[in-house]
Formats: C-alpha cells, structure tokens, sequence
C-alpha cells in the first residue's frame, strides 16, 4: 500500500493525504493513477456505530490500512493514537504502555494488524481486555474468521463490535466506480 507510490504517475488526493494506495487505475494513455478507498470503506461501515461519546481512539499496527483508518476517524473529528510494539515518533503507545486508564480513555480500537487472521485465530492484540466496557467499539479489519479472538474479548463486555467485512465490501464497491469511470 505505501511501497507501491513511487511507481505511480499520479495520486488523488485523499491517497496522496493519506499516504497509502489500495486501488490503482490505468488511464487509456497508460498512466498509473493510486486511490486510497480502504478510507471510505471504513468510515462508512464505522459511523453508523458512532456517538458523541467516541472521541478518541487507539489504532493498533502503523502500516498502509491504518494510514486510511486514521484519516477516516479524523474527517469523523475522532482523535488517533498509533499502538505499536516499539516506540517512533507517530507512536503514541506500544503494547506495554497500555493500562486500564489508556483504554477507558480509548472508547474506539481498531485492530490494522494481522494478528487473529486464520489460521492463527487464537492470537490476538495484547490490550488490557478487562478495561473494555459497553461504551467501547472494537473494530477489527480482519474478517476471517467472522469474529476474531479479539472481537469476542470485546463482545464479552457487551462492546459493539465489527469486522472488516463490510469494510472491504464498500472499498471494493468504490474501487470499481473508479476503474467504470472513463
């Protein structure tokens, strides 16, 4: 999603904000166009779920798909904070710094990484799952299986949750407006 950037000719806007693509388009002069529609796929399967209560959120793994979680739930005026297993500069937390407080604090977690995708179904992220409330989303973008290891931690406690798959629905369903546009 990010190392394929500097073959493209071009980048829409949102994909060159965001700084990862997903979808790429070919021109009928042969230029490469890169998009980003994993942004809209998530906000719109996320905000139906929203209230004013979700303010702040956690998002679990750095890579290309977060790029577009995180812009998503920032067009949404939701605060992000990057979780990691080590420390940079746009990592807010690593997995030992979590805490009760962190999470609470965190009403909305979204799990970008592959932790939990079959066949490894009994993994999943390190968080303090006692912290997780009725108020919480979790959101994971894996959808095999239907609902990971992490997304039963969160049903445990009565937190809503949702995977990737309507996310990856409406990503593919923009993806194909772009390549239908002459």
């Amino acid at each position: 999603k990010e190392a394929v950037i500097p073959y493209l000719d071009k980048l829409n806007k949102k994909a060159k904000a965001i700084g990862a693509v997903n979808t790429i388009k070919i021109t009928k002069k042969g230029k490469l166009i890169g998009y980003n529609t994993d942004c809209y796929g998530f906000k719109n399967s996320i905000e139906p779920h929203l209230t004013k209560r979700h303010k702040s959120a956690l998002i679990l793994g750095t890579g290309g798909a977060s790029k577009a979680v995180i812009y998503a739930l920032q067009k949404l005026s939701i605060k992000c904070h990057y979780v990691s297993r080590t420390k940079s500069p746009k990592v807010s937390f690593t997995y030992s710094d979590l805490n009760k407080d962190i999470i609470k604090e965190h009403l909305v977690i979204v799990n970008c990484t592959p932790v939990g995708t079959f066949p490894n179904i009994n993994d999943c992220p390190d968080i303090p799952y006692e912290a997780i409330s009725s108020n919480h989303i979790l959101y994971d973008l894996i959808y095999n299986p239907d609902q990971t290891k992490f997304l039963k931690y969160g049903a445990d406690k009565k937190a809503i949750t949702i995977n990737g798959l309507n996310m990856l629905k409406l990503q593919a369903e923009k993806a194909w407006s772009i390549w239908s546009i002459a």
